[in-house]
């Protein structure tokens, strides 16, 4: 029985523990979706949902908070930018578990834990949300590339010519015996 068990340790110190639960946290908030264990997901669910609470309201105490827990700045502002707003309608039951199978090595119970909200995207958006992030940097880039590529074209194109003259030479040779 599980009566007034507080959490489960997970065979693990508190410092790892901690440390654990604050890298799956911080991977849930930034792929929205993620696979492990069954007890993992089950710990690692419980301050997935205190977090998303307290960025339901962006005030500097919240985020505060949240930072003690989030030290990825990029992460806790999409926290408070873009999963506390979605969520702003729902009370509660933020995650979801969805269960995969057994591993191959030892038989645990794997699981998806993902943000209720997620949404697969198929692999043509991706390849658009990716083209949409190059295109600017790609029009920066490419005045650089261009210099690039005429100055290797300048530095490769002697190194080629005396290796062509070698050739010649050693076809002549033997048709001069």
């Amino acid at each position: 029985m599980n009566h007034k068990n507080g959490f489960n340790p997970l065979s693990r110190t508190t410092a790892h523990r901690r440390a654990m639960s604050r890298n799956m946290v911080t991977s849930l908030f930034r792929y929205e979706r993620i696979t492990t264990t069954k007890s993992k997901a089950l710990e690692v669910r419980k301050s997935a949902e205190k977090l998303i609470t307290r960025a339901k309201e962006d005030t500097v105490h919240n985020r505060r908070e949240a930072a003690k827990f989030i030290s990825d700045e990029k992460i806790l502002n999409k926290l408070f930018t873009e999963i506390g707003p979605r969520m702003k309608e729902r009370n509660g039951g933020y995650t979801r578990v969805l269960k995969l199978g057994f591993r191959q090595g030892d038989a645990a119970d794997v699981v998806i834990l993902e943000l209720v909200d997620y949404k697969l995207e198929s692999g043509e958006e991706k390849a658009e949300k990716k083209a949409a992030k190059k295109a600017p940097a790609a029009k920066d880039d490419s005045a650089k590339t261009k210099k690039a590529a005429s100055t290797k074209s300048k530095e490769a194109a002697p190194a080629k010519k005396p290796a062509s003259k070698k050739t010649s030479e050693k076809k002549e040779e033997p048709k001069a015996e």
